[in-house]
């Protein structure tokens, strides 16, 4: 089977963000990078209801190969896989917070550094487009430039990573800090991070974590 590897990484992922409850029934779905191109989950699937083996596989160019028809939104995935070479893994879902956030057409701002893990000071909203339209793929590829995730206005977020584990991690944080985020304006009017005290967490991840093990003399 053409890509057999690809398509349980991409099935087995799609099921654990169902699991998680990131992605609720077809409002969602993932990608991996190929060398002629992407396998992505299948138009109208569900985490509960599909297999490795029915996954899509297709060009970036929209030319799938087998039965499977790929998810409309594929052409989000292709634009993003073209504009950024780091793109391995693609995940979008209509998550909650995210999608309430996305809902109010704002970007996540600095109200923690951990918005740093994404690229940049934000994580940028890109304005509406109906779902599935190259319009909406140009919107996604050009507001996520430079950062591993945005905010899909009205519709939820999208993120990307080096491989599926790493995609993974960065949905679960992204949706995670717009849930507190949410909770943060709830409660009151969230203090923001300066530009100085996020450059200067930016500058404390570079000797974050646990160093290399030195080989002794």
């Amino acid at each position: 089977m053409k890509h057999r590897s690809e398509r349980k990484a991409v099935a087995d992922l799609y099921q654990d963000l169902g699991r998680r409850g990131l992605i609720q029934g077809s409002s969602g779905n993932v990608s991996l990078r190929t060398q002629d191109g992407m396998v992505i989950t299948p138009s109208g699937g569900s985490p509960e209801g599909v297999r490795a083996r029915d996954m899509a596989i297709t060009t970036l160019d929209g030319d799938a190969w087998g039965e499977a028809t790929p998810s409309s939104e594929w052409p989000m995935h292709a634009a993003i896989y073209q504009a950024d070479p780091d793109a391995t893994c693609i995940i979008h879902t209509h998550a909650d917070a995210c999608t309430a956030l996305a809902s109010l057409g704002e970007p996540l701002p600095a109200f923690h550094y951990m918005v740093l893990q994404f690229g940049g000071m934000t994580v940028p909203c890109a304005p509406y487009v109906t779902f599935g339209t190259p319009e909406l793929a140009a919107h996604a590829a050009e507001t996520i430039r430079g950062h591993s995730a945005c905010l899909l206005a009205n519709h939820g977020m999208i993120v990307h990573g080096r491989d599926a584990g790493q995609a993974l991690d960065r949905a679960l944080l992204l949706e995670s800090l717009c849930r507190q985020y949410l909770m943060a304006r709830a409660a009151g009017v969230p203090r923001l991070l300066t530009e100085e005290e996020m450059l200067a967490a930016r500058e404390r991840f570079r000797t974050y974590g646990p160093r290399p093990v030195q080989e002794p003399d």
